[in-house]
């Protein structure tokens, strides 16, 4: 399923923004990425880490990796065009490049953090994905977009959606 959901919003020209937990949930995505990558089963596609914690967390994951399974041994970088996002400035910066890409931010709820600037940006757009993996709250905003929501408040302003949304 992330294999045809990356190509289908690559394809487009759009980007694939991907709200979740900073612990634990980002390393999987990424495991799975490069898995894919390696396999040749998708391209190799700039993918960027924007959340502090989960930059964090990642950083720690890499000094600890020799203690990890051993498909997680390697020394190279979670993907093969892999970008950990560090200053507010650099995340504002991404948000207005025209290009097909991967955003992997948190909250993974998308109840706060700098998923939500991608989100306000990256729904009204029908060539965007938002994909969704992990457990979603009732009555949090990704709860609303997996149930169909056509527009949600971020920001105290009403955004529409036109993006895909997907599990």
């Amino acid at each position: 399923a992330l294999q045809e959901i990356i190509q289908h919003t690559i394809t487009r020209g759009g980007r694939l923004i991907i709200p979740a937990f900073a612990i634990g949930r980002v390393e999987e995505v990424l495991y799975w990425i490069r898995r894919l990558e390696q396999e040749r089963r998708i391209g190799v596609h700039p993918v960027y880490l924007d959340s502090p914690m989960a930059n964090e967390a990642l950083v720690y994951y890499r000094q600890r990796r020799r203690s990890l399974d051993s498909d997680m041994h390697s020394d190279a970088e979670p993907t093969g065009r892999f970008t950990a996002i560090a200053s507010p400035q650099q995340s504002k910066d991404l948000m207005k490049a025209g290009f097909p890409c991967i955003v992997i931010s948190s909250s993974g709820m998308a109840t706060g953090g700098r998923v939500l600037h991608h989100l306000k940006f990256g729904l009204p757009d029908p060539r965007n994905t938002v994909l969704f993996v992990g457990f979603q709250s009732e009555g949090t905003r990704g709860r609303q977009l997996l149930d169909g929501a056509r527009e949600v408040k971020i920001h105290g302003q009403m955004i529409a959606v036109g993006a895909r949304i997907e599990r």
